[in-house]
């Protein structure tokens, strides 16, 4: 066990560190390296992750409460029921990520790139996705009442048993996936029929 408060690290190679079972509170991580670095049952609080590299990274169990992991890269990553709660995860890559039982409580998760992740079942209500990449990815039976789904790329989403109500949908483009089996507010299925030339009065 390890504890590392109010730190400050820029470009530096954490790369295969085992850094399992630690905990990191109010740090400033700057364009540092995390590659196939072991991070299991980490826990952050308040920390910042500014264009860092997680790739490969095992990072099971671990648990981030109102962190920033910014434009940060983790492909390939190990997040196997991960926590993530308030965390702004802006403009972050989790290409190929393992992110099976992953928990997503509020938070930014605007212009990320979430392309065919499994996030079945996970209660995402509220979360910010603007712009973020959807493509393909499993969503069945999500909560995503009154999350901000704008101008989000959902072509392939599966979303049977996923609950709509609430969420602005603004720019999306309801031709590219099925809604079959979605729960869906008025307003949203007006904007659905509207998108393939119906008149709704």
């Amino acid at each position: 066990m390890y504890q590392y408060v109010d730190q400050q690290y820029s470009e530096v190679d954490f790369s295969h560190k085992d850094l399992r079972d630690g905990e990191l509170r109010n740090c400033v991580f700057t364009r540092c390296r995390f590659r196939g670095a072991r991070l299991e049952e980490a826990w952050t609080m308040g920390c910042q992750f500014i264009e860092c590299d997680f790739s490969g990274a095992l990072m099971n169990a671990s648990v981030h409460n109102r962190s920033a992991f910014t434009n940060c890269r983790f492909q390939g990553a190990n997040l196997f029921v991960a926590k993530f709660e308030e965390c702004k995860m802006v403009g972050s890559d989790f290409t190929e990520a393992s992110m099976d039982g992953v928990t997503i409580e509020k938070g930014d998760w605007s212009y990320t790139s979430l392309r065919q992740a499994n996030l079945s079942k996970q209660s995402m209500r509220g979360v910010r996705f603007v712009e973020a990449d959807l493509y393909d990815c499993n969503l069945e039976k999500c909560d995503l009442r009154d999350a901000d789904l704008s101008r989000a790329q959902l072509s392939r989403v599966r979303l049977h048993g996923a609950d709509l109500r609430g969420a602005v949908m603004d720019g999306v483009n309801f031709k590219s996936f099925d809604v079959k089996g979605a729960r869906m507010d008025a307003g949203q299925a007006v904007a659905f029929l509207r998108s393939y030339g119906a008149k709704v009065e």
